[in-house]
């Protein structure tokens, strides 16, 4: 349900403004914590990723997003922002193909399916279990464990 839609005509841009004030707070908030200056950039950004649902994006495609709501900001400004962010523990990069790299909004240690010639990375339902992970090279330590499974359509014959 929409809450803007149920409230009366005449307060709801007060409602609006509120609810946007409120955002930005919790995003400078959660950069502030994250040891991230609160820039212009970075708030936009920050609320375009983290104030909604969990989300799977790529450079360009916030970029786009970006364009979209009149923000003015270069591709590589986007690209800092999410290199910034990931660094940060805001997001998780999650390299699919090799060549596109998907920034996370959830950050805990989740497999993916990656669909090819679709471009698109989804959670995988249900998790991943693992009976045995390798030992580590003497003097490491395992960070983390990212697990990409490529699926594509099936031929019809």
């Amino acid at each position: 349900m929409d809450v803007l839609s149920t409230l009366p005509e005449a307060d709801s841009d007060d409602v609006a403004a509120q609810l946007a004030d409120e955002a930005a707070a919790c995003c400078a908030q959660l950069l502030g914590d994250a040891g991230l200056r609160p820039t212009r950039h970075r708030l936009a950004l920050a609320r375009m990723l983290l104030m909604g649902d969990h989300r799977h994006v790529t450079a360009e495609g916030l970029y786009d997003e970006a364009m979209a709501a009149n923000l003015r900001l270069s591709l590589a400004t986007v690209y800092n922002t999410l290199n910034q962010f990931t660094e940060a523990g805001l997001l998780r990069r999650i390299a699919a193909d090799g060549i596109k790299s998907f920034f996370d909004t959830d950050t805990s240690v989740h497999p993916h399916f990656y669909l090819e010639g679709e471009d698109v990375l989804v959670d995988v339902a249900g998790g991943l279990a693992f009976s045995k992970v390798p030992q580590p090279l003497p003097g490491h330590e395992i960070a983390r464990l990212d697990v990409v499974v490529h699926l594509r359509r099936k031929r019809v014959m």
